[in-house]
């Protein structure tokens, strides 16, 4: 099915150019200058555009252009338009060479810790295949959004997807040696006294953590809020508060000694870390990427 034509009355990419810079320089020739045109070419496409609008998008007030109401409207999403169309561009660019290009969403903190580590084994495997990987704390709607697959927690595919478990998920107890030192091991009544810092997206952990614990603790359970894993392992390493990890997410710092497991109670996460994919046959890319991360995974034993 044919997409019908742009209606009439959408700007083109000349017309929002013409319209932020006289906005931004409150001069047709000062925005002339800067786009490379002529100052009668720049007056045109403003001039077009309000008869299209049927709008005044401009008052001069003693040779100078300010935006009108209207103006001040269309000139924000015209920012964005041409900022996303500017960002589009670079990106593909810097997919250089013709190969093929894989877009992943991923949970940032699974992406920065477990799967941006590994990733130079599948570019020397694959190097014709590029990788676009996007941040994603939510599900993904794959009929609705530019992603091939996701790297997220198994909760969060949407029905009907196809996942594929890659790592089991156990969270620790941690802390900065310099708020925990060595040699304490507090238990879980003493731990609900020390600040215990949130994870914005998955508010019932610590209630889940002392629940196991056997404690009753479960109304003093206050600390600072945090929505990415790698802002709360920052807050954990700067002292806030006592921190609950992944213990994937937690392995650099442990090794580095900027934090140390407090607890020796562990909480098994309910779902794995999984990649999520849509119904239908994979791009040899996507089957490509899918074949090397299941034998990452039983390579290092990380499932079971």
């Amino acid at each position: 099915m044919n997409k019908p034509p742009r209606p009439s009355y959408t700007p083109s990419i000349q017309e929002l150019r013409a319209l932020v810079f006289c906005a931004e320089t409150g001069s047709a020739s000062r925005a002339a200058e800067m786009l490379n045109l002529t100052q009668s070419a720049v007056s045109r496409s403003i001039r077009a555009l309000e008869e299209r609008l049927g709008v005044r998008l401009f008052r001069r007030v003693r040779q100078r252009l300010i935006l009108s109401d209207a103006g001040r409207a269309l000139v924000r999403d015209s920012r964005q338009i041409l900022d996303r169309l500017e960002n589009s561009a670079r990106m593909v660019m810097a997919f250089g060479g013709g190969g093929d290009v894989l877009r992943l969403a991923a949970l940032p903190t699974f992406a920065a810790t477990w799967l941006i580590p590994r990733l130079p084994d599948f570019a020397r495997l694959h190097p014709e295949v590029s990788i676009d990987l996007t941040a994603a704390l939510a599900p993904v709607d794959f009929e609705d959004s530019p992603f091939d697959a996701a790297l997220q927690r198994a909760e969060l595919a949407r029905p009907g997807s196809r996942i594929t478990p890659l790592v089991d998920e156990t969270l620790i107890v941690v802390a900065s040696p310099g708020l925990v030192p060595a040699g304490q091991t507090p238990g879980a009544d003493d731990l609900a006294r020390y600040p215990l810092i949130q994870q914005a997206t998955r508010p019932g952990l610590w209630s889940d953590w002392f629940a196991m614990a056997g404690s009753d603790a479960l109304d003093r359970l206050r600390g600072p809020r945090f929505q990415h894993f790698d802002m709360v392992i920052a807050a954990a390493q700067a002292g806030l508060g006592i921190a609950l990890l992944p213990d994937i997410f937690a392995a650099a710092a442990l090794r580095a000694g900027t934090l140390r497991q407090v607890s020796p109670l562990r909480l098994p996460g309910r779902w794995p870390y999984g990649l999520i994919r849509p119904q239908g046959e994979d791009s040899a890319a996507l089957a490509a990427f899918a074949d090397w991360l299941e034998r990452i995974a039983e390579n290092e034993g990380a499932r079971g």
